[in-house]
Order: C-alpha cells, then sequence, then structure tokens
C-alpha cells in the first residue's frame, strides 16, 4: 500500500492539452476512481502514475519516495486494462504466475499465493484453460488476479469493465471492490460510466478538458456538485429556462428561489437554465387554472418511476416519484410543479 500524490502535473500531446495543472491524492488503501468523458485526460493521468508516459511538468510521489523519473516496471504497479492482454500461449495460473516468476518469488511462496487468489476471484477449478476457452468476464477475473497476486503497491484500473456486457460488469465490479478492500491496495480506477464510478469508489474526481474539477465522496459530488459541468456529467438533471431577478434570485414554477454561489452566469444574464435533479422536484394534480404542464408518459424502474412532464413552454422535465405516488398521474393529465430546494445551480441559456 502507498500514499500516491500527483502534483501541479501538465501534458500536451503536439497542440491538445491533456492535462492542466493536474493534482491528486490517493490515500493509502483507498480506492479513487477518475471519471469523465473521453479525451478528458483521465487515462492520461493513470498512464502518468503508471510510468507509462512522461509528464511535461509536476511530480509524482508514493509515499515520500519521488518516482517521477522511475521506470513502469520499478514503481512495484499493477495494471489492468480494457483488452484483457493475457498471454494466449499460457493456461490461466500460468498468466498469474508470470509476474511473481519474473520476480524470482520461490516455488512454495507462488503455489499458496496462487492458489489463495484464484479462490478469491472464484475461478479455481478453470486453472488449467487458456484464455481462448475462457468467458470474457472469466479472463477478466484471471486479468485483475495477476496484477493483484503480486501484491503491488499501487493497483492501475484503466476501463476495465467496458467491453462486458452489462450483468457480467455488475458482477466484477463488486468482485474488484471485495478483492481491493481485502487487499488494502491503493487503486485508481478511470472510467466514463458513472453507475461503476458511484458504486464502487471512496472518492469520485470528476474531469472536464484535462482538469479535474471536483473530487470527494462519491454522494457529496451528486449532492453538491462544485459547479454546474459536473451538476450535468453525474446523475440526470433537469435544464429548466428561468429568469434571473437582480442577478440573485431565480423565479422558478412561480416561486422564487436563492441563485447557489456554484452558478456560473455572466453579469447582466437574465435568462438562464435551472438546474435541477428529478428527485428534487414535487408533482401534484392541477386544474384548468394552474396547471404549469401535462404528463406525457412514465418510465418504471422498480421502487421509482420517472414521470415525464411537458411544461406549457414546451420543456420536458424528468420527476422521480415513489411508485405509490405516481400512479395517481395519468398522461395528459395537468399537473403543478415546485422545487423542494431553496438553493438553485443555474447556468447561462
Amino acid at each position: 500500500m502507498a500514499l500516491v500524490v500527483m502534483d501541479k502535473v501538465r501534458k500536451e500531446f503536439g497542440k491538445t492539452l491533456a492535462l492542466d495543472n493536474f493534482s491528486l491524492t490517493i490515500s493509502e488503501g483507498s480506492l479513487v476512481t477518475l471519471l469523465g468523458p473521453s479525451g478528458c485526460g483521465k487515462t492520461t493521468a493513470l498512464r502518468i502514475l503508471a510510468g507509462l508516459i512522461k509528464a511535461d511538468e509536476g511530480r509524482t510521489r508514493f509515499d515520500s519516495v519521488d518516482v517521477t523519473d522511475l521506470a513502469a516496471a520499478k514503481r512495484d504497479i499493477g495494471m489492468v486494462f480494457q483488452a484483457y492482454s493475457l498471454f494466449p500461449n499460457m493456461t490461466a495460473r500460468q498468466n498469474v504466475e508470470f509476474g511473481l516468476r519474473t520476480r524470482k518469488t520461490s516455488n512454495k511462496e507462488i503455489k499458496t499465493r496462487v492458489d489463495e487468489i484464484f479462490e478469491i476471484i472464484g475461478l479455481s477449478d478453470q486453472q488449467s484453460k487458456y484464455p481462448f476457452q475462457l468467458s470474457g468476464g472469466q479472463q477478466q477475473r484471471v486479468a485483475l488476479a495477476r496484477a493483484i497476486v503480486i501484491r503491488p503497491r499501487v493497483l492501475l484500473l484503466d476501463e476495465p469493465l467496458s467491453a462486458l456486457d452489462a450483468q457480467v460488469r455488475n458482477q466484477l465490479r463488486d468482485e474488484i471492490r471485495r478483492v481491493q478492500i481485502e487487499f488494502g491496495i491503493t487503486t485508481l480506477f478511470v472510467t466514463h460510466d458513472q453507475e461503476e464510478a458511484m458504486t464502487i469508489s471512496d472518492m469520485v474526481g470528476v474531469m472536464h478538458n484535462g482538469k479535474l474539477l471536483q473530487i470527494d465522496q462519491p454522494q457529496k459530488v451528486y449532492e453538491s456538485p462544485a459547479n454546474p459541468t459536473v451538476a450535468q456529467f453525474i446523475g440526470s438533471i433537469n435544464r429548466i429556462p428561468s429568469k434571473l431577478i437582480n442577478g440573485k434570485k431565480l423565479v422558478l414554477f412561480g416561486r422564487e428561489h436563492v441563485v447557489s454561489e456554484r452558478s456560473i452566469v455572466d453579469t447582466g444574464v437574465d435568462n438562464v437554465y435551472a438546474l435541477l435533479r428529478p428527485e428534487s422536484i414535487s408533482l401534484t394534480a392541477g386544474t384548468t387554472g394552474d396547471s404549469q404542464g401535462k404528463i406525457l408518459r412514465k418510465s418504471f424502474l422498480g421502487a421509482n418511476t420517472i414521470v415525464f412532464v411537458k411544461l406549457f413552454d414546451g420543456t420536458e422535465v424528468s420527476i422521480h416519484l415513489p411508485v405509490s405516488e405516481s400512479e395517481q398521474y395519468l398522461p395528459g393529465q395537468g399537473v403543478v410543479l415546485e422545487s423542494k430546494v431553496e438553493s438553485v445551480m443555474v447556468i447561462g441559456a
């Protein structure tokens, strides 16, 4: 295990700025996920941490040791990629043994560790099979075992689940988290999948255009996004046309709300979009005189239902309601909407 610090890292590829003043701390034994769209810099950060590419500026440390100029092979890291990268001419067991043999670990220790890790990943009966004889999920489990069996100081996971189908992805996601906790390995996970990031992580870092916009516990990133970019990337959100009053208050659904300090609006702008989570809006049945919109449709989501409302200005709004509460609303029915929050984040229209 190690405390990992990346300090003011910068990386350019030609005229493209991949990382800009990027700083990240991963506490010993924790799992931090970098989340963002393709091209945001998250994989570049991981590869710099791995020593696979060199930063233009900034330093990287494992505990108190500066590893900035240290080769990847000397950083004591384990890596798992989207492509399984197993040796096709080796059995599953031989693949897992490989890293230990290159480190000249004793045969007795190799047997003990490899037996243990196959038991942990639930593939003890698949050890003699070659990669082509294993499913995608099984191959990725072997790749994970190979990375962990060497007991690295740092584990790096670069979109390791994106090539798998949904059910296998969810199972392996939980497996990764369980194994990471069991071994207490400091881990950096990179993904563009919000559900993966929010489910698996101790901390989530949201990236955009080479910058780390916010890093915090998953719930806090969702409930208290640092800015509109984070708010719109994490989870579902409604963009509702609204009006500002003196730049400080917002008229929304006929009521005044305080504008969040995290909003981004140019001075003098009156027309804005209010950003509201689907669970931050309540519904009541409307009458001919007070309805603000009509029910479009409903989508069942297990314990909750998404109710889609079309406002009379044409804006479509999604609202999360308990199933029992949603049953009273039918397509075409007039409704009144109300925000459940006092402070609302806005962006310029």
